[in-house]
């Protein structure tokens, strides 16, 4: 509003122009005589003149009001759709481009920038696509084998140590002057071995292979079930997705679930994975001690790699954790499904 003003100082030095060459038109050049009408004449007890003068503001602040009413008005349009074309909201963005409100060179360049960045999408998936695909066939050999060493000699070395370790110390406990230490130790060495199994699961390829992403996730839950303490929930559906995409989302998953298991003290996790209006949608959500936003800049749960991770594959990520309550992290992939030309077809 605060080009109200000086909206109604052009108005009213417009209409004083028009005015003024209306009343030299009908009246002649200006002189006491011939314009004494504007003053001496009186209309409901006012001078005629101040009659004009009075309409004349009254113009010029309601057109100058009108004027900035309407300009805000195409602003707040405009930013309306700005905002579709950053939610990737593309039908949004092409109703409101083809409103008659809209001039038409305007419309046509929001459409343009709407393709324009609707390819820069495509290319950006594309383009993580090759480099997923590319990555796995360079490293991934490299990493099989370097976690099957890792996996072959703790097993060879430190768990068969701890195992023996435990037979030892359970036919120690089995005496009856068995000290309460020594049952102690014996907790803290089973637990060991639970720990060295766990590690030993978790020793392969974070790569899906040839594994859809509902499969890869089923098995990650499937093995936390059987390690850790807290109920898991889950529902996964099978989404067609690009392979860097799958790949993106099940490092996202296994990102947010060591958090969970790091630092959550959660007693429940719920795990979704599905499709709802053209959109893949992986939530992952537990009651743990969560977090302050402020603390979210500097916390140990890698959010800023969840929310890298997701800008790669054109998603959207969206964090949101409450101080005892817990944390929910959810993500969002737009779903590309190739439309066959025959459908269009009218035989």
């Amino acid at each position: 509003m605060r080009q109200i003003l000086p909206r109604s100082l052009f108005f009213v030095g417009l209409f004083a122009l028009i005015i003024f060459g209306i009343l030299i038109v009908l009246l002649g050049l200006p002189t006491e005589r011939t314009w004494s009408v504007l003053w001496e004449d009186f209309v409901a007890g006012l001078p005629f003149g101040i009659w004009i003068l009075v309409l004349m503001l009254a113009l010029s602040s309601g057109i100058a009001w009108w004027s900035e009413s309407l300009s805000r008005s195409k602003v707040q349009e405009l930013d309306d759709i700005f905002q579709a074309l950053l939610r990737n909201e593309d039908q949004t963005v092409i109703q409101a481009a083809q409103m008659k409100t809209l001039p038409n060179q305007l419309s046509l360049s929001i459409l343009k920038l709407q393709k324009l960045l609707e390819s820069q999408r495509k290319s950006l998936a594309r383009i993580s696509n090759e480099r997923a695909e590319t990555q796995d066939q360079i490293i991934q050999e490299r990493l099989i084998m370097e976690r099957q060493r890792l996996a072959r000699e703790l097993h060879d070395s430190v768990s068969q140590q701890l195992f023996a370790a435990s037979m030892l110390l359970s036919s120690m406990t089995e005496q009856e002057e068995a000290s309460p230490g020594l049952l102690q130790t014996e907790k803290m060495v089973q637990q060991a071995q639970l720990e060295m199994r766990a590690l030993l699961l978790h020793l392969r390829p974070a790569a899906l292979h040839d594994k859809s992403l509902r499969q890869g996730l089923f098995e990650l839950v499937s093995e936390l079930k059987e390690k850790v303490y807290f109920t898991i929930e889950h529902k996964l559906e099978e989404v067609p997705l690009p392979k860097g995409a799958e790949d993106h989302l099940f490092r996202i998953a296994q990102e947010t679930l060591s958090n969970t298991l790091r630092h959550s003290k959660a007693t429940e996790v719920h795990i979704l994975f599905i499709e709802r209006d053209n959109f893949a949608i992986l939530r992952i959500q537990d009651n743990g001690v969560g977090f302050e936003s402020e603390q979210s800049k500097s916390t140990s749960y890698g959010l800023k790699h969840i929310e890298e991770r997701a800008i790669e594959i054109g998603a959207t990520s969206k964090i949101v954790s409450v101080p005892s309550e817990g944390t929910i992290v959810e993500v969002k992939v737009p779903i590309e499904r190739k439309v066959s030309h025959d459908s269009n077809l009218i035989g």
